[in-house]
């Protein structure tokens, strides 16, 4: 078990999980503009240190994912479907405290605030809020027990970042598409003068700062890139009037570059009155048939009146 939110190495925990059969909760429908719903999971574990799921990036295999929790935890594990091909649990769940600078497993929030994630080659890349920052963990077959190495140069001042409003996208652009395999980061409240969210392009030739125009009280919680080059940005709203909704944007990958103001079309936004919760993390995956899978979690930020999601749409184009 991992005692007092440390586990020094990686602990393998038991995770239970309820099938959500349709997303809408009023009825069976399963085309969502063009999204098509494929089934989720409600999961749970006796281990107190699972939740608060800020991110979740699945590795080549379209089965085993790596995630972050931003209390400082890796999380790791499979999918597993039934014989319908429908997500049915997860399996082989593995918790473990991120390691700090100093080599600590450090679980002061302040320090660890894990928000996103990307793998890139043999390196895992973290992007933090709170005390702001992108770092490098390597090599990937050990990134749970690595220390953390270099901080990339962010393309804008971190003094421009709110605490609770920092990196809360980090994405990995494919190699083939507009930005060549560049990271992208973007910020999840922090604002200019303007009001539009904080975003770079981290690397490559087209490295610089850009902003995302985002509406209706929206805060961007996770993105991924599409195989051609579009990313997807996961919003999320909070409050009393308008209570808890998400979002998908996608923004052609074209029109990013330094010193654009994007935006972008929304292919999905929900409500209470669909299966979602606090939506925190969002990754692409190409499936053997070549059709792209969308995957959702929620933090639930260790409250019981919150649950922890997994959800699986397929983009129909």
């Amino acid at each position: 078990m991992v005692h007092d939110g440390v586990a020094e190495e990686p602990e393998r925990i038991a995770v239970a999980s309820a099938p959500i059969h349709f997303f809408d909760r009023a009825s069976q429908a399963t085309r969502f503009g063009s999204l098509e719903f494929l089934g989720g999971l409600e999961l749970s574990s006796a281990e107190m240190a699972f939740g608060a799921w800020s991110s979740i990036r699945f590795l080549p295999d379209g089965r085993h994912f790596i995630g972050v929790l931003d209390t400082g935890h890796w999380l790791r594990g499979e999918i597993r479907r039934d014989g319908e091909g429908r997500l049915s649990g997860v399996d082989d769940v593995w918790l473990t405290s991120m390691r700090d600078v100093d080599g600590s497993y450090n679980q002061n929030k302040w320090s660890v605030d894990a928000e996103s994630l990307a793998t890139r080659g043999d390196e895992v890349v973290v992007s933090y809020e709170q005390r702001h920052r992108v770092t490098v963990f390597s090599p990937l077959s050990k990134f749970e027990t690595a220390l953390p190495g270099e901080s990339l140069a962010l393309p804008f001042a971190t003094d421009e970042l709110r605490n609770n409003g920092g990196l809360e996208t980090l994405a990995l652009s494919p190699v083939a598409g507009p930005l060549g395999g560049a990271l992208v980061a973007v910020a999840e409240k922090s604002r200019n003068r303007d009001e539009y969210r904080l975003a770079g392009i981290l690397d490559g030739p087209l490295r610089g700062a850009f902003r995302v125009r985002t509406s209706d009280d929206f805060d961007v919680t996770d993105g991924t890139f599409l195989p051609g080059g579009d990313l997807l940005l996961l919003q999320r709203r909070f409050n009393l009037a308008d209570g808890v909704g998400t979002r998908i944007v996608r923004i052609s990958g074209d029109t990013l570059r330094p010193g654009a103001i994007v935006e972008g079309d929304t292919i999905l936004e929900a409500d209470l009155g669909y299966q979602i919760d606090n939506m925190e993390g969002l990754d692409a995956v190409q499936a053997e048939d070549g059709s792209v899978h969308l995957f959702m979690v929620s933090d639930d930020n260790h409250s019981i009146l919150q649950r922890t999601l997994l959800l699986e749409f397929r983009l129909v184009e």
